[in-house]
């Protein structure tokens, strides 16, 4: 499979129309969600694989007096730069290129970490995971916002045909790479979801792990403290 920078290259232009597209706009209610109540202590935020900065905005809009954002894909970077300028965020919202594995921070940098609907990209996802447990500061949230799969009939295979069969179809035409809208459900269900995902979380030395499942377990929030 070609790497993950090619791949959100390659879509970045669609990426937000189908991502709303597809999920029914639910996605915006899963990364609201997903910050409730926890971001009000917050100053300093990193939000990693923040693609075209929706979460990254969504974060800002809370009050967070500062917020970077960090992806592999440069056209995602872009896009998400436009975007804070259209909104006038320029103040407090700042988006780089650059690789999850190595962040380019000092150590107890960031009162939160966030991740959403990224960490099952990570190609080196523990190092990952150790790398943004380093720059959170003693005391820190991890937030990870990912999909997960339903466990219960009729969801689970309502959703498995949909996530299968119709995202890929649609997702291909629209975007002109089928290929990605294949590899985008694969990696969903190829995915360490619920208890596994935790454990890994537990072994990199976070503590206070839990999770919540959302929308009959199509989505999964994943709370952590360094």
């Amino acid at each position: 499979m070609r790497d993950i920078a090619s791949l959100f290259n390659s879509i970045a232009p669609t990426y937000d129309k189908l991502n709303h597209l597809l999920s029914l706009n639910i996605d915006k209610y899963w990364r609201s969600k997903s910050l409730k109540d926890c971001c009000l202590k917050w100053e300093k935020v990193l939000d990693v694989a923040c693609g075209t900065a929706d979460f990254t905005l969504q974060i800002a809009q809370t009050g967070v007096p500062e917020v970077v954002g960090i992806d592999l894909s440069e056209a995602m970077v872009e896009i998400g730069k436009e975007k804070v300028k259209n909104a006038n965020f320029q103040a407090k919202v700042h988006l780089m290129k650059g690789d999850c594995a190595a962040l380019p921070f000092p150590e107890n940098s960031f009162d939160a970490v966030t991740v959403a609907f990224g960490v099952r990209n990570f190609a080196q996802r523990a190092r990952s995971i150790n790398e943004m447990r380093r720059v959170l500061k003693p005391n820190g949230d991890l937030v990870i916002l990912e999909f997960s799969t339903p466990k219960y009939f009729p969801i689970k295979q309502l959703y498995r045909f949909y996530f299968k069969r119709w995202l890929p179809f649609v997702g291909g035409i629209i975007s002109g790479d089928k290929a990605a809208y294949h590899y985008l459900p694969e990696s969903v269900y190829a995915f360490p979801q619920g208890e596994a995902f935790m454990q890994e979380l537990c072994e990199a030395g976070l503590q206070n792990v839990k999770q919540r499942r959302m929308t009959f377990g199509i989505a999964t929030v994943y709370y952590a403290k360094k």
